[in-house]
């Protein structure tokens, strides 16, 4: 006798769209509208953003988590055309993939009082592979224009129960109406993480869902046959809904890491799973379950375990030395010379480190992997450290999600120094920008870990010396040289040597108010341990104010600061400059001949509270010259929003300050 058995769910009660936005019925109301009456600086708003995640079943697939996604957004002026384009990411995990269906878009617009729509056509959406892990599907509504309204929905299924995609319940423009729910089966338990300073709480409820089950038994002898027999079994469902409206936006504002760290959102992390008949089964909770997960893996751990690939050149390369920052230096640079970063982020490798060494290019996890198994090699205790990058926001909470980059890094007595061979202009404990983003996680050889700070405790510092000369036609030329180290001289080796020279060179004109550069030399360029050394000749003839008999002069020239950064009341976020800095300048003025100091800026000092920072604003004159000497300096990465209204203060000086004029008038 054989036994087959079809198994077929029913979920009662589900979620339905709001009555009001049924797909495709788009209002004239709706389009008719200029402004949103909450927000009038709002480029666009959501009218409608419905979201609702569940489970289904499949026979031979067991269950797999259904997404449902139906946004309607109103764009109200050009600045709001980026809302036409949507992207999401699929991920998959070897046979394991996520997938897309459904996908319809639709943009409205009035013609002569009538409602008309352009339906998203194939050729309008694009899928781009990341990774081997990551599909990116972008997608842009037709025919965009001022006053329209766009529509899509689509469904992505899959088959990753551990971790649900955050729920976002707040957006970068206003949602007037927000829909979204989750559902689980009693099988799956889930613990619930909150972040964002817009409180929210789920609507709780239960419902009932049903497996029926078909059962055909086969009979055989003389005659075969077969009989159907049917039975049910219902289970328990968990529903948590959202339901907001009038979502206010969350706006970008100057100096945050990621805006993301401060949207309203709740994440699901699976906590257990209890079949029937089976016994509980418990998934990673703690950042070390994470951990010890992340390294068992062949793309991470496993890779640290190779080195015949590289052992003949290391050999060769360290023969003169047994220094460990020596070692360290030389194999650093190595890498650096010999292995390109393709672009791609990662924790995991994609080709794996031979291939990378092999074909000199590779992701993050490649590079970096294969540094710290070459610095294990010289016999250095190196380790890699699990990062998340800036654009991937602050690990919260323990998921393996939660970092999407790796650095290495060695202990040394009293110290661990961090390297990113990804970038060619880094040196030891000065990391990219895109990796300053509070902690990272090392982990060590046998899956301990332990927290390390990302933020470099040196300060980037820029100094600058000037000589200036003052024609009474408004004319000036000067000379300027600048002396740059840490991120600031990182930073700044990027932009030079990123370009060619012409097009740097128009750059810099550009960013200093149209100045002619002559001259142009850098030193130190490619010497990456050494203050990168800049020394040029510049002329302009918009600095210089000529009315009547008299000159006017802003002192500081093209480096003042004309504006402050920092214009909100109040902030909720911390102000993150991702390193200390210092800027300092000595500027010395020949007043022309002829001419005279009428009337001179005072000269002032400021201090932020707990030694955050500190503004000094020097001047004075004698026959011949003024001189400006002005330092600025931050002396933390990290602001916190308790002292916003005295960073916000404390800008509104500087700027105030060095937007004052020196006045100068003819002698008679």
């Amino acid at each position: 006798m054989k036994k087959i058995t079809c198994i077929i769910i029913f979920l009662l009660g589900s979620m339905t769209y709001s009555q009001d936005y049924e797909f495709g019925e788009v209002s004239k109301a709706e389009l008719e509208e200029q402004f949103n009456p909450n927000d009038s600086s709002a480029s666009a708003t959501y009218l409608y953003k419905y979201r609702r995640t569940y489970f289904t079943y499949m026979q031979d697939e067991g269950f797999s988590l259904k997404t449902e996604i139906h946004e309607r957004i109103k764009i109200y002026n050009q600045e709001g055309f980026d809302f036409a384009t949507k992207k999401f990411w699929l991920h998959e995990d070897g046979s394991s993939r996520e997938k897309y269906e459904s996908l319809k878009g639709y943009t409205y617009d009035l013609v002569d009082g009538k409602v008309e729509d352009t339906k998203l056509r194939k050729d309008g959406i694009f899928e781009n592979e990341k990774s081997k892990y990551t599909k990116e599907v972008a997608f842009t509504l037709p025919d965009i224009k001022a006053g329209c309204v766009i529509e899509y929905k689509y469904d992505i299924i899959s088959p990753f129960i551990s971790s649900i995609d955050e729920f976002e319940l707040q957006a970068e423009v206003p949602i007037k109406k927000l829909e979204m729910s989750f559902e689980s089966p009693e099988y799956f338990s889930y613990k619930l993480n909150t972040k964002g300073y817009l409180p929210v709480s789920p609507k709780s409820g239960r419902k009932t869902g049903t497996i029926n089950f078909a059962n055909r038994t086969r009979t055989s002898g003389a005659v075969v046959s077969s009989r159907m027999s049917y039975s049910k079994k219902q289970y328990s469902i968990t529903t948590s809904k959202y339901e907001l409206d009038n979502v206010p936006a969350l706006r970008d504002e100057p100096y945050v890491n990621n805006i993301d760290n401060y949207r309203a959102s709740v994440k699901y992390e699976l906590s257990w799973t209890k079949f029937p008949n089976d016994p509980i089964s418990y998934y990673s909770t703690t950042w070390d379950d994470v951990v010890k997960t992340i390294y068992k893996s062949d793309n991470f751990g496993g890779e640290l375990d190779k080195s015949n690939y590289f052992e003949k050149d290391l050999d060769a390369l360290l023969a003169n030395t047994s220094v460990p920052m020596e070692k360290a230096a030389l194999i650093f640079n190595h890498v650096k010379a010999n292995v390109k970063w393709n672009g791609y982020y990662g924790k995991y490798t994609d080709v794996g480190v031979r291939s990378a060494y092999k074909d000199h290019v590779g992701n993050v996890a490649e590079i970096n992997l294969m540094l710290t198994a070459m610095l294990r090699y010289a016999g250095l205790k190196a380790n890699p450290v699990l990062v998340s990058s800036r654009n991937n926001g602050v690990p919260l909470f323990p998921t393996r999600e939660g970092y999407n980059y790796v650095i290495s890094a060695i202990e040394l007595e009293n110290q661990v120094v961090l390297f990113d061979a990804t970038s060619m202009y880094s040196t030891p404990n000065i990391l990219p920008f895109r990796t300053l983003n509070w902690e990272g996680r090392i982990i060590r050889e046998h899956g301990s870990s332990a927290l390390v700070d990302l933020y470099p405790k040196l300060k980037a510092e820029t100094k600058t010396f000037m000589n200036v000369s003052l024609e009474g036609d408004g004319t000036i030329t000067g000379k300027i040289r600048t002396f740059k180290t840490n991120h600031d001289a990182v930073n700044y080796r990027m932009s030079l040597l990123d370009k060619n020279r012409d097009e740097f060179l128009e750059s810099l004109e550009n960013d200093y108010g149209g100045i002619e550069v002559s001259g142009f030399e850098a030193t130190n360029d490619l010497e990456l341990s050494k203050p990168l050394i800049l020394a040029y000749s510049f002329s302009t003839d918009n600095q210089l104010e000529v009315i009547g008999d008299k000159l006017f002069l802003s002192p500081m020239l093209f480096f003042t600061q004309n504006e402050n950064p920092f214009k909100l009341e109040s902030r909720e976020f911390p102000v993150d400059f991702g390193y200390p800095s210092g800027s300092a300048y000595k500027i010395n003025i020949l007043i022309p001949e002829g001419y005279q100091v009428e009337s001179l800026p005072e000269s002032v000092v400021l201090e932020l509270p707990n030694d955050l920072g500190t503004f000094k604003y020097l001047i004075q004159s004698d026959a011949n010259a003024i001189q400006i000497a002005v330092d600025y300096d931050l002396n933390t990465p990290i602001v916190a929003s308790t002292y916003y209204p005295f960073l916000k203060e404390f800008f509104e000086v500087l700027v105030k300050k060095e937007k004052e004029k020196v006045v100068l008038t003819k002698t008679l």
